[in-house]
């Protein structure tokens, strides 16, 4: 794990997924940001969180636990989306945005916890 925390795809395209989701997010009315808002903003604001998290751990096992947390997070988001398609809160040019994004983060992310599944080796 040589390279930045910035330089990694996954990282970039759950951050990017967070912004979209935020900013659709803010136009909703204080009921729907209250109630599903909040909960979508913060399960797909964890993505990267734990991604993060992940990054700056020594321990393999540590960097796949929060690595594991990021997919839960990921599996939230998904939910609070479906949730969200169903009552009418997204429009379809917003949801095919999103699932631009949703579609790359599952092969990507158990991508990335595939490689925190042994040790780094030490030069």
């Amino acid at each position: 794990m040589s390279k930045k925390l910035t330089d990694i795809e996954i990282y970039i395209i759950s951050e990017e997924l967070s912004n979209v989701i935020w900013g659709i997010v803010m136009e909703w009315n204080y009921f729907e940001k209250g109630t599903l808002g909040k909960q979508l903003v913060r399960a797909a604001d964890s993505i990267s969180a734990n991604i993060a998290e992940a990054f700056g751990r020594y321990h393999y096992k540590d960097r796949q636990k929060f690595g594991y947390y990021a997919r839960g997070s990921f599996e939230e988001t998904k939910s609070w989306l479906r949730k969200g398609y169903k009552r009418r809160l997204f429009d379809d040019q917003q949801i095919e945005i999103i699932y631009t994004y949703v579609r790359q983060i599952g092969p990507k992310l158990n991508g990335l916890i595939n490689t925190f599944k042994y040790p780094v080796p030490h030069k």
